[in-house]
């Protein structure tokens, strides 16, 4: 991977743990996940005029995608309220790369070098034993270990559609416009047939707060979507998860939580993985 596909994709794991650190603080799961996305759609649909139709190869990777998403938001609401975020977020966030490598192998014939295969497991091992280093794992519950893991491997399912999908489009940003315009709408009518007064209120509270949670949002997959039209799909994943680091600085910086031991193992680990994908692929 080039230097600026790296840069590139980190910046886009900044821009995602910035906005889960939102959604964490912003409280109902499913209003900040609807409404962020709802913002994202808004911004992309006059795009849509500048950009020429994704190819009909594509179309159904479009759609699956969609229907990936819409059932990940859902697990991932349920994970967070059966399981503590410190535990759950670097659970399935570590466990994804690792199902994207074996994803991109059968669906795309496309097999790692050793080093990008240590790379990746590095980075998965770092992301996984923030959990497993603090002493806490035994505690999970099954029933949130489960929402843990079906969220993992939700993850590495739209990760390797939409791997497949841009590549498929004819014009990477094709795909992404129309993902994004067409992925809130199952959430979004769900929440107006379940719960529009609460929804509503939710949006008129932090109107500021929701779309720089918006833009944040699509900003980061979209980078993270044009980088795999590029590289390796297991790579771009491994590198973009390590948006659970700069969530453990957030959290350290501005909520003023304790780094500990286990994140700055994590970090070293990742790190290493990092240089292993840049300088051994």
């Amino acid at each position: 991977m080039t230097p600026l596909l790296i840069g590139l994709v980190l910046f886009a794991a900044l821009l995602h743990a910035s906005w889960n650190a939102m959604v964490k603080s912003g409280g109902t799961p499913e209003f900040s996940i609807a409404s962020y996305q709802l913002i994202g759609a808004l911004v992309c649909l006059p795009l849509l005029l500048l950009v020429p139709l994704p190819s009909a190869e594509s179309w159904p990777m479009i759609l699956l995608s969609v229907f990936w998403h819409n059932i990940y938001y859902f697990t991932l609401a349920k994970s967070y309220r059966t399981g503590d975020l410190s535990q759950m977020y670097p659970l399935f966030r570590g466990l994804a790369p690792v199902l994207v490598a074996i994803g991109a192998a059968i669906f795309a014939q496309e097999w790692l070098s050793p080093g990008s295969m240590i790379g990746v497991g590095l980075i998965s091992l770092g992301l996984i034993s923030i959990t497993l280093l603090g002493g806490q794992f035994g505690r999970i519950s099954p029933q949130a270990l489960r929402w843990g893991l079906a969220t993992s491997v939700l993850i590495a399912a739209y990760t390797v559609t939409d791997g497949l999908g841009v590549r498929a489009a004819g014009n990477s940003l094709s795909y992404i416009l129309w993902l994004f315009v067409l992925e809130p709408w199952p959430i979004c009518l769900t929440l107006l047939l379940l719960d529009r007064g609460g929804w509503f209120a939710y949006l008129r509270q932090k109107p500021a707060k929701i779309v720089a949670g918006g833009l944040a949002s699509s900003s980061a997959y979209g980078l993270v979507i044009f980088a795999m039209g590029l590289g390796s799909m297991a790579m771009v994943s491994s590198l973009r998860e390590t948006s659970v680091i700069f969530a453990a600085l957030i959290g350290t910086l501005i909520f003023r939580e304790p780094f500990g031991r286990q994140r700055i193992i994590a970090a070293i680990l990742v790190s290493m993985g990092i240089v292993l994908i840049r300088w051994l692929a």
